[in-house]
């Protein structure tokens, strides 16, 4: 049996967020000692709470873009602390861009004078606009760094820069994931992306809202499936970036539609202008994963939607109270 000072210890910042949290239950199933780290400011303890009271889990209430500190060894950290929705990001600029540099910054010294392995959680929003379909993680992007995205768009570019030059110049060793658009169990109601936006203002009887002709595409991944590469990432050997998300791309429009099927409803679409700068395509060119990783995701998105709607009906009396404000700010 392994005793609790044998066991791989990990840090997870952002770990009472939407992605930090199954990150949590994943490390544990695996017999890992995790250590979740959260400011709140986006997070939320109830995605953790199943989590109190196991001998193997501990919660540290700390802002890693101020300081950071973790007695004992650690093997392993993943970065997952950062504002990933626009209705956050355009609301706390600021931190967003503190977090992605100088939270990077910190948590790359930890991980140098605690020797660990460190993986940063990027985002296809490095690629901006882009001019390359599918995204290749080769592309450049096509980014406004002063536009309304640029917060979180530059934080993360900056955040990849940063990590690879302590690889390259400490020699420390580093993984960086790409993500793309996520979806799952744990969501925020008020999430302002457009898949908890269109499924709450179903479930409240409301008009999907739907931005510019509903022609821009996206392309979701289950989070099981992506905590699982992310997994296979962290324990490779490469330290490049690699593109974790799923390639079966839908138009906005067109998901509209397959949640108003899902529901029951009669698809009603409300059109609004599109924001500044927001992505007409998203896809990911997944061929580093399945080559290096041996990945690819393997929940449909049927299955994926039903499985989160199953979540969003447990939480259906704040939509239907009004309690969060649904309307999508971004996809």
């Amino acid at each position: 049996m392994t005793t609790s000072e044998e066991k791989k210890r990990v840090l997870i910042t952002g770990g009472a967020g939407f992605l930090g949290s199954h990150l949590c239950d994943r490390f544990l199933a695996e017999g890992y000692h995790v250590i979740a780290m959260d400011n709140l400011i986006t997070g939320d303890l109830a995605n953790i709470e199943h989590l109190f009271g196991k001998e193997d889990f501990e919660f540290h209430h700390a802002d890693v873009s101020k300081f950071v500190f973790v007695p004992g060894k650690l093997d392993y950290i993943l970065h997952f602390a950062s504002p990933a929705s626009p209705i956050d990001y355009l609301k706390i600029p600021i931190q967003t861009l503190k977090v992605g540099s100088l939270g990077t910054h910190n948590l790359l010294g930890l991980a140098r004078v605690k020797g660990a392995r460190m993986l940063i959680a990027s985002t296809s929003e490095v690629y901006g606009d882009p001019e390359v379909h599918p995204q290749v993680e080769e592309y450049f992007g096509n980014v406004n760094p002063v536009g309304p995205r640029g917060c979180y768009d530059e934080a993360k570019r900056f955040q990849e820069a940063i990590t690879m030059a302590y690889h390259n110049h400490h020699g420390l060793e580093t993984r960086i994931v790409r993500i793309f658009n996520t979806y799952g169990p744990r969501m925020r109601l008020n999430d302002g992306r457009v898949l908890p936006a269109f499924l709450s203002q179903a479930l409240r009887g409301e008009n999907l809202t739907v931005f510019g002709d509903g022609s821009q595409t996206r392309s979701f991944c289950y989070v099981d499936d992506l905590v699982e590469g992310i997994y296979r990432l962290l324990l490779s050997d490469y330290a490049l970036p690699v593109n974790i998300g799923n390639p079966d791309e839908i138009t906005i429009k067109e998901f509209g539609e397959e949640i108003a099927n899902l529901m029951g409803v009669e698809f009603q679409p409300t059109f609004q202008e599109l924001p500044q700068n927001d992505p007409l395509k998203r896809k990911p060119d997944i061929t580093k994963a399945r080559e290096i990783l041996g990945w690819a995701p393997k929940v449909d998105r049927a299955e994926g939607l039903r499985r989160t709607l199953e979540y969003f009906k447990e939480h259906i009396t704040e939509v239907t109270a009004g309690k969060v404000d649904n309307t999508p700010r971004s996809f």
